[in-house]
């Protein structure tokens, strides 16, 4: 189910965005060093932007649900992520870089939720499995191309080039997003607007904590946040980790090899993401996020290991699994867990910060692991950490809604 016109909209805006969006990743590092900042400096602002980003989450996710016009939010989200990449091409001193990380963090939390409601809303629940994957596969697309396209303007152009690209990238993404219909998304906006004012939901602040507080007292919800905290923590620190001892093992060719083991998974969503959509739905949730999950105290296990560096961009198949199942899983999830009320981008929200604070936690444990005992036992405990949260997926109740259970509360 692609949604016709609306969907193919929204399948080339998973692409863009993802270009867009990788503009802000390893590149800012490389760009401010060439600006002869420090690394103190460097990693004070790319902390800013993490800070914001985790404060971000759940107002955003609220704003989100608040409003009828997703596909106002989202044009709102991606303008500010050009002003973002314009002010770090443009003006790199302290003050507007700061300034960008901030206004960069934010845009992200309203974007990610404005293009999960706008899936929900034009394919209903009924669909969402499979839009889903096909969002996954075209943002992997996309994230790839860029990745290639950035680090070639970056040592051939110039550094600030990346970001003026950024910026540019954002134009045929607003006219994806333009070719998403609002009359393909009305009616069920409408209808879970109308819902979460039966429930209680008016105003944007006291709509929010509310929600919030019925969202906490949500079994399912609890032990999903909880994975996904376990999950990012164990995950993200991997692939820096298996970077450095690469480094050590393979000298001038460890950037190919690193870029392999970033591509690598991504080609691995780009082929299986939308079949997982489609086995979630079929086979159910819980399933599909036991395979993935277990995929992490694995990779672990056989980092540890190996020290070979083709037989690391081997392991990097396991992070597309396991990348492909969260990409299309917690937003379902999000959908499945607030069936009938107006908090999905809240919970989206929720399951975001704890990817966050994941994320961050991950690499401190990591590095202080590695000092102490060597890159083996971190890997092993990163490992160990997967294994909890593959275990707690057990503790997750099955979410997937009965055959016939519609609902007229589909959207976002």
């Amino acid at each position: 189910m692609t949604g016709g016109r609306s969907g193919r909209g929204l399948d080339w805006l998973n692409f863009f965005m993802a270009n867009v969006q990788t503009g802000f990743g390893p590149f800012i590092a490389v760009y401010l060093t060439t600006r002869q900042w420090t690394e103190v400096e460097i990693g004070f602002a790319l902390s800013v932007g993490t800070l914001t980003t985790m404060l971000s989450q759940v107002p955003a996710g609220a704003l989100v649900d608040a409003t009828r016009r997703k596909r106002r939010a989202a044009a709102v989200a991606v303008v500010s992520l050009a002003a973002s990449a314009l002010l770090l091409a443009v003006w790199p001193a302290t003050v507007p870089v700061l300034l960008s990380e901030v206004l960069h963090g934010i845009a992200s939390c309203v974007l990610a939720p404005s293009i999960a409601a706008i899936s929900l809303a034009l394919v209903g629940r009924a669909g969402l499995g499979e839009r889903l994957g096909r969002n996954a596969r075209f943002a992997a697309a996309g994230g790839g191309i860029a990745a290639a396209v950035m680090g070639i303007a970056g040592t051939y152009v110039s550094a600030a080039s990346v970001f003026w690209l950024t910026a540019a990238l954002c134009v045929p993404s607003l006219v994806a997003l333009g070719a998403i219909r609002q009359a393909d998304l009305a009616r069920r906006v409408e209808a879970v607007q109308e819902a979460g004012r039966r429930a209680g939901e008016a105003g944007l602040l006291s709509g929010g904590l509310s929600g919030l507080r019925h969202l906490l007292g949500s079994r399912g919800v609890l032990v999903f946040t909880a994975c996904c905290g376990l999950f990012t923590l164990a995950n993200a620190a991997m692939l820096p980790l298996a970077g450095t001892r690469v480094t050590q093992e393979a000298g001038d060719e460890a950037n190919l090899i690193i870029a392999a083991c970033i591509v690598v998974p991504q080609l691995v969503v780009v082929l299986i993401s939308p079949w997982v959509g489609r086995l979630a739905e079929s086979r159910g949730r819980r399933l599909v996020l036991l395979a993935g999950f277990a995929a992490l105290p694995l990779r672990g296990l056989l980092l540890a290991l190996v020290t070979e560096p083709a037989a690391l961009i081997v392991v990097q198949v396991l992070d597309g699994i396991s990348a492909a199942v969260m990409g299309v899983l917690l937003p379902l999830l999000a959908a499945d867990l607030t069936r009938g009320t107006n908090r999905f981008n809240l919970c989206m929200g929720l399951f975001g910060l704890a990817v966050g604070l994941g994320g961050t936690l991950s690499t401190a444990i990591a590095g202080l692991v590695t000092g102490w005992f060597g890159a083996a036992l971190a890997f092993n405990v990163l490992g160990g950490i997967g294994l909890v949260a593959c275990l707690l997926v057990l503790a997750m109740p099955e979410t997937r809604p009965a055959p016939d259970d519609g609902g007229a509360a589909d959207g976002g």
